[in-house]
């Protein structure tokens, strides 16, 4: 799995476990964005968004964003480094934190001083969310896939009961008596 986000698209996230926590392959860093223009991973927000509302805007500096989240900067950095939570980046290569990425702050918080859970466990917590995401997302496609090809079927049935000849009687083969006449005498 490539990202504790699972992408808001339908694409199935890529990349491994095998990329060790904090490796220095972007590619198998968990948090990674493939940069500008790529699809932002999304990560579950209850209560929020919204039309008017967009939360992977990347709009928050490392500051505030570690205000919002009750960390010091520094613990966003680290995270950053180790894949946890990968902000987006600005042209100067900035890091900018969207309301999701805050959220996703808050619950490794959560899970390291609620829950005890050590980093390479939230680690594995995010991807598993992440794939849970992704295949609930394939479901969802897979149900309206399902749900065409049905439409699909029953209109070709519709098409082929209206071309049959009226003519014709259907007869039911279990209710035809055959009689045949015994020998003469």
């Amino acid at each position: 799995m490539n990202n504790p986000r699972a992408n808001r698209t339908s694409d199935p996230p890529t990349g491994g476990p095998a990329s060790p926590l904090g490796a220095d392959d972007p590619q198998g860093a968990p948090g990674h964005r493939a940069g500008p223009g790529a699809p932002r991973p999304s990560y579950p927000l209850p209560g929020r968004g919204g039309p008017a509302h967009d939360d992977d805007a990347p709009v928050y500096v490392i500051s505030i964003a570690a205000e919002l989240a009750g960390m010091h900067p520094q613990t966003l950095r680290s995270y950053d480094r180790l894949g946890l939570v990968t902000p987006g980046r600005t042209a100067g290569r900035g890091r900018r934190y969207s309301a999701r990425d805050v959220a996703l702050l808050r619950e490794v918080q959560r899970l390291s001083q609620e829950e005890g859970v050590n980093l390479e466990g939230i680690r594995q917590i995010l991807q598993l969310g992440a794939q849970v995401l992704a295949l609930q997302a394939e479901v969802v496609r897979l149900h309206e896939e399902l749900a065409k090809a049905r439409a699909e079927a029953d209109r070709r049935v519709s098409e082929a009961h209206a071309s049959h000849r009226r003519d014709l009687v259907p007869v039911d083969r279990g209710a035809i008596v055959v009689w045949r006449p015994g020998p003469r005498r």
